[in-house]
């Protein structure tokens, strides 16, 4: 049987947590800031879970994480 390939793309942007979870970053950090309040751009910073939709997707996309 061969190996199944990670998807490199997935890899780079998805960790999974202890529990099973994925775990991402949120978007619209990267350029245009300045119009962003403090708030916004704090919030940005932290990293959410993906939600449970699209979940099975992601982890078809790494097989060996």
């Amino acid at each position: 049987m061969p190996k199944l390939k990670t998807n490199k793309g997935a890899q780079k942007r998805f960790k999974l947590t202890k529990t099973g979870k994925v775990k991402r970053q949120k978007e619209g950090a990267r350029h245009i800031l300045t119009k962003k309040t403090k708030k916004r751009k704090r919030s940005l910073r932290t990293a959410t879970t993906v939600d449970k939709t699209i979940e099975k997707k992601i982890r078809s996309l790494m097989p060996y994480a």
